[in-house]
């Protein structure tokens, strides 16, 4: 899961690099999850976007994996799984995994659509 995370954050890193060259900021850097300019006014923290995406994509996973435990455990006849709650949060690691690859999705058109601007 981690692989995935690596290319989005250097997405993420180099938007943020160009948001800061944009903003003035002349001699940006990117260390670590930020982005600092030599402006107290241009300095642009990517810790919490970069963060939240990341805590966004382990609750998908931790959703997916929860659903997969209860439909094994339902499957092998685990008295206190019912089938309702088996399908509940099968449809709710479902609707997290959309709504991620829409997240995805338009992260991707930004960057490419930023990527098309003449300078």
């Amino acid at each position: 899961m981690n692989s995935s995370i690596n290319p989005l954050g250097s997405a993420l890193a180099a938007l943020h690099s160009m948001a800061a060259q944009a903003t003035g900021g002349t001699g940006a850097t990117v260390a670590t999850g930020s982005v600092t300019g030599t402006s107290s006014s241009s300095a642009v923290s990517a810790g919490g976007f970069a963060d939240a995406l990341k805590s966004s994509i382990e609750k998908i996973s931790d959703n997916q994996t929860k659903a997969l435990g209860q439909a094994h455990a339902f499957e092998v006849g685990a008295p206190n799984v019912s089938l309702n709650d088996v399908m509940v949060d099968m449809q709710k690691a479902n609707v997290g995994l959309q709504f991620g690859l829409q997240v995805r999705n338009k992260l991707v058109s930004a960057y490419n659509d930023i990527m098309q601007i003449s300078v």
